[in-house]
């Protein structure tokens, strides 16, 4: 394969402007952006996207997603077309590790009521047995790849009691117990918060549902920073309606932007934000060193850092 052009779609907008990814790699290879939905594809060989186009299939050696997750891209389609693919896996640990930290503060030092308090200028002080500390709270992290991997850190190094989901079910340093996603209820039961990290593919879909949710802690907290549809929103508002969760913190959701109609909006113990778990200012970095490295491989004849096709 010779990669001699890269294409970087318009759709990375979503998390940096295209301009500082292009401006980033314009030493090491010819580069331009691209709007991929319109614009023809026939001088480019490769491509950094966070979408998908049929037209990737024209010409297009590789694909690079700027995301770890690669649920949207059409694996076997891509595989028939001898089309690589590569993902981002492995740069998002550091800043949704930190987002997770910030979810469970919000909880544990009751700031999600005082910034909806502070919204209204009403001075509302906890009660005095709502607010508690992190330490030796047992944490369930329900994916342990390189994300995971990413919270278990963090969460490790402020005192919780972290057990953990892994496909393999082999030990983690800093995780306690590893079970295997056949003893999913026996690692959530008795877990404060429930942290999902895993990937959105057939066996995770709606992992977490109305089942799922019976056997949690009443006062438990679910973090999702997976994809939307690892857990079924129609069980969730139904446990929160119920009173048998104490909350959620949910980055993504299964319709994105999430609907105003949406009841998630309503609860008072649930904290929402848009999809932005990995942002940092350095995430165009964190790609431009992944596709530059793999530039490299393509030149010495190595495997290609990240692939899945």
């Amino acid at each position: 394969m010779e990669v001699s052009s890269i294409g970087i779609d318009r759709s990375v907008s979503a998390v940096f402007p295209p301009e500082q990814l292009r401006d980033a790699l314009t030493d090491a290879v010819e580069v331009a952006v691209i709007d991929a939905g319109n614009d023809p594809l026939e001088p480019y060989d490769a491509v950094v996207t966070m979408a998908y186009h049929e037209s990737y299939l024209e010409g297009v050696h590789w694909i690079h997603s700027i995301q770890a997750g690669v649920d949207r891209f059409p694996v076997d389609e891509l595989r028939k077309h001898g089309v690589t693919l590569t993902n981002s896996s492995g740069i998002h640990g550091p800043a949704v590790g930190e987002t997770v930290i910030g979810y469970m503060l919000s909880f544990a030092r009751r700031l999600l009521p005082a910034v909806k308090s502070q919204t209204h200028r009403e001075w509302s002080p906890p009660a005095w047995d709502d607010a508690y500390t992190l330490a030796n709270e047992r944490c369930c992290i329900v994916g342990l790849g390189t994300l995971g991997r990413g919270i278990v850190e963090r969460t490790s190094a402020l005192g919780l009691n972290v057990v953990g989901v892994r496909r393999s079910g082999e030990p983690l340093d800093e995780v306690r117990t590893v079970y295997p996603p056949d003893d999913l209820h026996t690692a959530i039961r008795d877990s404060k918060f429930v942290v999902l990290a895993v990937p959105l593919v057939d066996e995770t879909h709606h992992l977490m549902s109305t089942k799922e949710f019976a056997a949690m802690r009443d006062d438990a907290i679910l973090i999702n920073v997976a994809r939307g549809p690892v857990v079924d929103q129609e069980a969730l508002g139904d446990a929160l309606e119920a009173e048998a969760l104490g909350g959620a913190a949910l980055d993504v959701f299964e319709a994105e932007p999430l609907p105003e109609e949406s009841p998630l909006w309503e609860f008072e113990e649930v904290l929402i934000t848009p999809h932005c778990a990995g942002f940092t200012e350095d995430y165009y970095r964190n790609v431009a060193g992944l596709v530059r490295e793999n530039l490299v491989n393509i030149d010495t004849g190595e495997e290609f850092v990240n692939r899945i096709v």
